[in-house]
């Protein structure tokens, strides 16, 4: 679960019996458009919150009690989401999401991954040096601010320092002298772009996990399956200064008053039930063109897995005989083989569900509407034939730059020795 922005997922799951179920209706939302793009159609599928409740700047609403996790007091993403679920800033998450902080915590003599961690008091909680929680506090259209000052006469060059010189005033004008972090995002490939403002708390501490044998059951075979029964989570507290607000780590500070928290039901739940998720999900490639999956499948993805296979395979061998450095590699190791996984199942299910074909018949469909007008076809009749090119092109130099970035400077102390280079500059 890597970086980026908050939207909301509406999903609506309806279980028809134990071995089957209708798919839930799927598709991401920024939450400021909920009422207007999709609100009436959550209402009918079983949805009692109203839009105000769910996404409000002038009251506390859900977005209050969702926050974006990150190892920086000014992320420009989130690697991921946590919920806010009392009114002592506790925190939940998932523990995959909280393994390289426990991974941190541990060592042969306090073996967290091991045997999980419980903070019995406040006192107990452990202090995490870069973990941060970043609160939505507003977001707005800022498109129009943007394209104002850009024009079709303009070089790429100049078009994209154009592009973030008005980035960075806009985020500056938002900040209110330093008192929230401010970032302007780009979305459907830069023909939009929206402002977020964020509050961040960086005094997080870890108060529990269980053992991984738990939170992680079934490792990397299971993830990506569903069904999948594992215990993932982990639990947090947000802490603030004594007025409520950010401060870095100090005795004096106190756990957080969140504007909203999630409530905890007993209930269980029921057929028929509405369920959504609101996150910080990253980016998408859902618009790539055929020419781009088949290059993923031929290219991208087979060197990638290869490589990963065997730089996991490498770590394993060393991991399994030492478990210092078992508990060491924990984290970085866990990292590498869910997105080795996640390859091959994308790689999987691209080919069950055609989806080459599928993007064809898309862009034979915007072909025939180009076709139709003598602008269009001037404006965007190469297209589809220059993305086709830029993708052959790269076929050629993937495997060498891959093999190169992970093969050569993969190891860590490679990166390690590049922080020296500072050193010669002084």
């Amino acid at each position: 679960m890597k970086k980026f922005i908050m939207m909301l997922s509406g999903l609506l799951l309806i279980l028809t019996n134990l071995f089957s179920f209708t798919p839930p209706d799927e598709g991401m939302w920024l939450p400021m458009f909920v009422e207007r793009l999709n609100y009436t159609d959550m209402q009918q599928m079983g949805l009692k919150l109203t839009a105000e409740e769910i996404y409000s700047i002038n009251n506390s609403s859900l977005k209050d009690a969702i926050v974006g996790l990150a190892s920086s007091a000014t992320p420009n993403g989130y690697f991921c989401t946590g919920e806010i679920v009392s009114e002592q800033g506790l925190m939940f998450t998932n523990h995959h999401c909280g393994y390289n902080i426990i991974q941190q915590h541990s060592s042969l003599e306090h073996d967290y991954l091991k045997d999980g961690f419980w903070a019995k008091s406040f006192e107990e909680e452990l202090v995490n040096e870069a973990l941060s929680a970043s609160f939505l506090i507003n977001m707005d259209d800022v498109t129009d601010s943007i394209f104002s000052q850009l024009s079709d006469t303009m070089s790429d060059a100049d078009r994209r320092s154009k592009i973030r010189e008005v980035r960075n005033k806009l985020e500056e004008n938002a900040t209110e002298d330093g008192k929230y972090h401010v970032v302007v995002k780009s979305f459907f490939a830069g023909n939009e772009y929206y402002r977020f403002v964020y509050e961040v708390f960086t005094d997080v501490r870890l108060v529990g996990a269980p053992p991984s044998s738990i939170g992680k059951y079934g490792g990397d075979t299971d993830n990506w399956m569903w069904p999948r029964h594992t215990g993932d989570f982990s639990i947090f507290r947000v802490y603030a200064a004594t007025d409520g607000s950010p401060s870095d780590y100090s005795e004096d500070n106190v756990p957080l008053k969140p504007k909203h928290h999630l409530p905890i039901s007993l209930k269980g739940m029921e057929k028929d039930d509405f369920a959504m998720i609101w996150g910080y999900p990253g980016g998408t490639d859902r618009y790539m063109t055929s020419y781009g999956v088949q290059f993923s499948l031929d290219k991208y993805n087979p060197a990638l897995i290869d490589l990963l296979g065997k730089r996991l395979e490498i770590m394993k061998s060393e991991m399994d005989t030492n478990r210092d450095v078992d508990i060491k590699y924990a984290s970085t190791y866990a990292g590498l083989a869910n997105y080795w996984k996640y390859l091959i199942g994308q790689s999987k299910g691209v080919k069950n569900l055609d989806v080459v074909e599928k993007k064809k018949n898309i862009e034979n469909v915007f072909s025939a509407w180009v076709e139709k007008d003598e602008t269009l076809i001037e404006q965007y009749g190469s297209a589809l034939d220059d993305i086709k090119e830029g993708y052959k092109t790269m076929a050629g130099s993937v495997d060498p730059l891959l093999y190169y970035s992970l093969g050569l400077s993969g190891p860590s102390i490679v990166f390690y020795t590049q922080e020296f280079s500072q050193l010669e500059k002084q």
